[in-house]
């Protein structure tokens, strides 16, 4: 078991300096160190369950002896705005399905990993008007690790997580596992009524992701699903005079917290935890959307209001954001799919819902994109 690279003490203090008690961080789903059962997962000993369909993939929190330094700024090239908005190189061959009827689509007939740059690009558009698509039929699970990370790495900046399991000597890879016979959901929902944690990805960063990719390796039969929420919509479903007040206020996201629960759990801290601030309100480069950036895992307090006055705003977002319905979309997870969002325009939550001991294992690939930005307010 690796050691924490970060103390708990510097966690803590970052902690202190951001946390409001609103958006309270919760973690259902990565498991950590302390839970991974190698045997169980390679062979399958002591379990009803099979081993792990993709070994090569499975979690190890070892890939690095010293603690990374901070994240450098680069700069990001948004290739949803090279796009053919006709998708001509995306969809001649596919059959595309509306999940609802303003977020999600489900495609059949295109296979990821054999599109050309120019399919690619409108990819990017695709999944940032569609919010999140689910590609059936994929064969990138079974790709080399790296070319998988290829395809990814087209889109930006290959974001390295700083406290799951990932594969072996392939870090950029973020790993969500519950291995086979994992019962710690018993201990969650002992002290919980849900596992809903709805969250945009590692929004502490300064640049965070953008075209996301999440792919199954391993799931139970039923169960284990994955909400989205069009934060977009979200936005435009507020008042004109109350989308005016939110224009130009600023939020902490802080990295602590996540922190804070790896040390916990027997995990890493491959970073420092770090905090950054970005506007309430998002602009999408490509599409030129506006869309609510807070999220109840990361999104700490509003620069320049009082506690509560910071945490009266976000709690109705949040709730806002949760009772949206109408807004939100279920992604059922099958063999063969690759879901690909776009995080700057969404917030999503997994489900843990199955208790028949099944492995969940999952891999995601996370370009970084642009610094958020907010563009002025239109009516």
């Amino acid at each position: 078991m690796a050691p924490a690279l970060v103390t708990p003490q510097d966690a803590e203090q970052s902690l202190s300096y951001t946390k409001s008690g609103t958006g309270d961080y919760k973690e259902a789903f990565i498991t950590g160190p302390k839970a991974f059962n190698a045997e169980a997962e390679l062979k399958g000993e002591g379990t009803k369950q099979p081993p792990a369909t993709y070994p090569n993939y499975l979690p190890v929190w070892d890939n690095e002896k010293e603690p990374y330094p901070p994240l450098e700024p680069f700069t990001h090239y948004e290739h949803g705005k090279d796009a053919d908005p006709s998708f001509p190189n995306l969809l001649t061959n596919a059959k595309v399905d509306d999940l609802t009827a303003n977020i999600g689509a489900e495609v059949h007939g295109v296979q990821l990993s054999q599109l050309s740059d120019a399919a690619k690009d409108e990819l990017a558009l695709f999944v940032a008007q569609k919010k999140v698509v689910a590609f059936r039929g994929q064969d990138f699970a079974a790709l080399p690790i790296q070319s998988a990370l290829d395809i990814g790495g087209y889109f930006g900046r290959h974001h390295i997580h700083p406290t799951s399991g990932a594969p072996r000597g392939f870090p950029e890879v973020h790993l969500v596992h519950r291995g086979a016979d994992d019962t710690t959901a018993r201990d969650f929902f002992s002290e919980r009524t849900n596992s809903i944690t709805w969250h945009s990805d590692v929004t502490y960063e300064r640049q965070p992701p953008g075209t996301t990719f999440l792919y199954l390796l391993d799931g139970p039969a039923a169960g284990g699903d994955t909400l989205f929420v069009n934060q977009a919509e979200a936005y435009r479903r507020l008042s004109p005079e109350f989308r005016r007040r939110l224009h130009g206020l600023k939020v902490v996201h802080s990295a602590a917290e996540q922190a804070i629960n790896s040390t916990h759990r027997g995990g890493i801290v491959r970073r420092a935890p770090v905090t950054s601030v970005h506007p309430l309100l998002r602009t999408h480069p490509a599409t030129g959307e506006k869309a609510l950036y807070v999220n109840p895992q990361f999104s700490r307090r509003i620069l320049g209001f009082k506690k509560e006055e910071s945490d009266y705003l976000l709690n109705f977002l949040y709730d806002h954001l949760a009772k949206g319905q109408d807004f939100q979309a279920r992604v059922k997870w099958a063999p063969g799919t690759v879901v690909v969002w776009d995080n700057r325009v969404t917030a999503h939550s997994a489900l843990l819902d199955w208790d028949d001991g099944a492995r969940r294992h999952l891999a995601r690939i996370t370009p970084q994109a642009e610094e958020p930005y907010e563009t002025e307010f239109d009516g």
